[in-house]
């Protein structure tokens, strides 16, 4: 559960950006969507490897 303590003199859109942010960071949206259909856990090793591979092409681009 999350919990945003407003304080004095707060607008409700600064309290509005602290919770989204925080709740950005509990991941609960990102798994949700990751629950919304079934992924074969082949598919997923899959889709980490090429995504390590991507950063690292990324990253080794940057170095020259």
């Amino acid at each position: 559960m999350i919990i945003i303590n407003v304080k004095d003199n707060e607008s409700v859109d600064r309290a509005l950006k602290r919770f989204k942010k925080k709740f950005e960071r509990t991941g609960v949206l990102k798994e949700l969507r990751s629950r919304a259909y079934f992924e074969k856990p082949s598919v997923s090793k899959r889709k980490q490897k090429e995504r390590a591979v991507y950063k690292q092409q990324l990253f080794a681009g940057e170095n020259y």
